[in-house]
């Protein structure tokens, strides 16, 4: 008999930039990672790079690429992921989501941007799986963790929920460092690290006080924000405890950590 799929984890992964791809080991390790998991029936990702409020579904039928960075050679505006659109899944996360006071917009020829695109075309090369990029309508994390808690059921139905980001994000403070892994990064990461694996939510909610180095690594907090989508589907599923880092280790100065949480349950 054919295992039926029974519920996906749920991911949190840090999506460099374009040169991502011309990395000697980033790549390998995120190709790694998918094919470790079950296959997806759908995608359902959220970036740092989409804030749009009310919350907004991307592409559902032709699903675009938004280049959305500036200065980079030519051949990393050629990329493509031809992914199919996901309408059946929009039309869940409709449902799911609307409620009064939380309207849920469409926005038909809005693709997928960076921080969807370049992960995908390294974990998913063949583009053969559907694929939903949806907005965060706010950065306030507990309202980011409520929506994924609203989001958890489509793990039970085949959809890999990803929020994508950075776990330190601060451009700006790379310019006045040498060489190496600049001090704010290492501490944050080692503080969310920690926290993680504590299980710590209530510290992780209140990140940017908590934690050392804070408003250095996320000055502004887009690239951090995502995570919260990913423990509301998490916590709602009951897999909190059942967390790790898949990837960890540096960047040009930045944290790359990537959680997954749940392992992929099958049943006969």
């Amino acid at each position: 008999m054919d295992a039926t799929l029974a519920r996906m984890p749920a991911l949190y992964l840090s999506h460099g930039a374009p040169p991502l791809a011309d990395d000697p080991l980033w790549p390998a390790q995120l190709a790694a990672w998918s094919a470790g998991l079950p296959r997806p029936k759908a995608i359902l990702i959220v970036s740092a790079h989409w804030e749009e409020a009310p919350l907004a579904l991307g592409a559902t039928e032709t699903v675009p690429l938004v280049y959305d960075f500036w200065g980079f050679p030519e051949h990393y505006y050629r990329v493509r992921y031809d992914a199919p659109g996901a309408p059946q899944l929009a039309a869940s996360v409709r449902k799911l989501l609307q409620a009064p006071g939380m309207p849920v917009q469409d926005i038909p020829d809005r693709g997928l941007d960076h921080g969807a695109y370049v992960p995908l075309v390294e974990m998913f090369p063949d583009a053969d799986i559907p694929v939903l990029q949806i907005s965060m309508p706010t950065l306030d994390p507990r309202r980011l963790m409520d929506i994924g808690r609203r989001l958890a059921p489509l793990r039970d139905e085949g959809v890999l929920i990803v929020g994508s980001g950075f776990f330190t994000h601060n451009l700006a403070a790379l310019r006045h460092v040498g060489e190496g892994v600049p001090g704010w990064s290492a501490e944050f990461d080692d503080w969310g690290r920690h926290a993680l694996e504590a299980r710590d939510v209530d510290a992780l909610l209140d990140f940017a006080h908590k934690s050392p180095a804070g408003r250095l690594a996320h000055p502004r907090t887009e690239h951090f924000a995502p995570l919260f989508v990913t423990l509301g589907a998490a916590e709602a599923a009951g897999d909190l405890d059942d967390g790790r880092s898949v990837i960890d280790g540096f960047w040009m100065g930045l944290a790359k950590r990537s959680v997954q949480f749940g392992q992929g349950v099958f049943r006969k």
